[in-house]
């Protein structure tokens, strides 16, 4: 038996995350009984919380933790939801004596750990992801740059593992991050059937597709503000980092440097995702064929423009307009694509 302590944090707490798994592993105990490959349960669910009752969501929502850390000697796995962003630093500091208790059960006892969403956050105060690959909502990704620079964020996956230490993308990446523990621990098996059973799309592994980049302007480098305007003001135009550097009187190395701390993009990453991301939106909106969106955004290079659109958004743009255009319009040359 797998003892899992999901924990409930105090303040803003995402609740999907706390029912979701849940449910989630409620359901692997009962196919496991039920086929015959055990008898009793395999997981040994806890709500663990600093305090036993708790009101979300503005009081529209309680939720009864049947243990607290204090009750919680030892446990096989951590879970940690993920906490609402509007409130994030407040939230943080409330839910601080979360922190040495994960470290004991980590250190002391190798429990392991995962997080959901923005739990990121949470977990990246421990320090354990210091060095390590970690995902989080791609909304918060700027930020948890700035206040976590010793960790290995990573934009594009949707789960990932090292050590025991487990971390999930976005929102409902949570459920992906669900099967890959429930594979890791009852096999390939059981996971499918939970797929099957809650409708998780299993193996989904980038989520890339889902990001929309705005651009980091929380900085105070007037310059560098501009020019960031100035590529999201001028898509189809030919842009060189020279070229900026040259318009707003920086020299090129410099002007890099400055970018790069600014945005935690390189000059040329942003003009990049700026023109892919106006693609994303033409091709989830307008009947303009790949070709014509690829103009639009200044490529004129199909192999270029695929590639990149690929990097950036994780599928191809054809599949991306198939998938978000309500229209599903037919394309030319769809296999040069």
């Amino acid at each position: 038996m797998k003892h899992v302590s999901i924990l409930v944090p105090k303040g803003n707490a995402i609740l999907s995350n706390v029912v979701g798994p849940f449910k989630v592993l409620m359901a692997v105990n009962q196919f496991l009984k039920q086929s015959g490959a055990r008898d009793d349960n395999f997981f040994d669910i806890h709500l663990v919380g600093l305090e036993h009752d708790y009101s979300l969501y503005e009081g529209l929502f309680s939720i009864h933790c049947d243990s607290t850390i204090a009750d919680i000697e030892k446990t096989d796995l951590v879970l940690i939801p993920a906490l609402r962003p509007d409130k994030l630093d407040e939230d943080l500091d409330q839910n601080k004596d979360f922190i040495p208790w994960i470290l004991h059960q980590r250190n002391i006892h190798n429990a392991e750990v995962a997080s959901m969403c923005m739990g990121a956050f949470v977990l990246a105060q421990t320090g354990l992801i210091d060095g390590k690959q970690c995902a989080t909502h791609w909304a918060g990704m700027e930020l948890f740059r700035k206040m976590f620079p010793k960790v290995n964020l990573v934009s594009n996956k949707i789960v990932t593992e090292e050590d025991g230490i487990y971390t999930s993308g976005g929102a409902f990446s949570f459920l992906n991050l669900m099967l890959h523990l429930v594979e890791k621990y009852c096999g390939r098996g059981t996971a499918i059937y939970i797929s099957k059973f809650f409708e998780i799309d299993i193996d989904r592994v980038d989520q890339n597709q889902f990001a929309i980049f705005q651009g980091q302007k929380d900085h105070d480098d007037v310059a560098i503000k501009e020019a960031q305007k100035f590529i999201e003001s001028n898509v189809r135009d030919k842009i060189s980092v020279e070229g900026l550097a040259r318009k707003y009187a920086i020299s090129s190395r410099n002007f890099v440097r400055r970018f790069k701390k600014a945005t935690q993009n390189t000059p040329l990453e942003y003009i990049q995702r700026v023109r892919i991301e106006a693609a994303k939106r033409s091709l989830e909106s307008t009947e303009q064929n790949v070709n014509e969106v690829m103009y639009q955004v200044g490529y004129a290079d199909q192999k270029a423009f695929r590639t990149v659109f690929k990097k950036y958004a994780g599928i191809s743009p054809v599949a991306y307009k198939s998938k978000y255009n309500r229209s599903r319009a037919s394309f030319e040359r769809p296999s040069a694509w």
